[in-house]
């Protein structure tokens, strides 16, 4: 199967990552946090093969390399606003050959290998496969083939994502398949409810997963 992972992820400099939780707990312990996520995530997914970090800025290189494993690939997302950069993804990982792709963020550490094995199965039947968040926008979002128009002016950060995602899916007239609901870890209450699963739970975020009602 010609699958492939694409995980969009930040340098992990103070400033610029979780900066709605920095709001609160402080630049520091936001850049400490993304590192944390970063790791757990990863944990998750590393004996997944043919992944690629996808890294903003574009000279942040060096600052990412050392989250690759096994398998994992490494490339620039490049300018324009995050429609453009996903666009810009899914195309050239299709021009490689690709046939069935998936691209998350790194804020939902409860992302497993069979959630992103769930992804790729899904798009053998469906045109896409969304992962819904919690918060009204997406943890997942895969395609057979590009599809830009998913992508242009949406009010991205807002709770109308996977609304106004979904709305144009079926204009489109594309079939799509629902992933089950996760939760993004964006503020003070995501972060301490993570770390309080963390802590009483065997799989940390576990409690944080329930079954899409769409």
């Amino acid at each position: 199967m010609k699958a492939r992972l694409i995980i969009f992820v930040r340098a992990p400099r103070e400033g610029d990552v979780k900066t709605r939780l920095a709001g609160m707990i402080g630049s520091k312990g936001a850049l400490e946090a993304y590192k944390r996520l970063v790791h757990h995530l990863f944990n998750n997914l590393a004996a997944l093969r043919n992944v690629e970090l996808r890294f903003t800025p574009d000279d942040a290189g060096s600052e990412i390399s050392s989250w690759l494993r096994s398998g994992w690939g490494l490339r620039p997302q490049g300018d324009g606003d995050l429609g453009s950069r996903l666009t810009r993804a899914f195309q050239e990982t299709f021009d490689e050959g690709c046939e069935r792709v998936v691209i998350i963020g790194s804020d939902c550490p409860a992302v497993e290998a069979d959630d992103i094995e769930a992804g790729w199965a899904a798009l053998a039947e469906e045109d896409v496969v969304v992962g819904p968040a919690q918060d009204g926008g997406y943890w997942l979002i895969g395609l057979r083939q590009t599809k830009a128009d998913l992508f242009q002016d949406v009010a991205w950060g807002t709770a109308k994502v996977l609304e106004t995602t979904l709305r144009r899916i079926h204009a489109n007239g594309l079939t799509v398949r629902c992933l089950q609901i996760l939760a993004d870890i964006d503020t003070v209450h995501d972060w301490q409810e993570y770390l309080a699963a963390e802590k009483d739970t065997p799989c940390g975020v576990a409690a944080n997963r329930t079954e899409s009602a769409l």
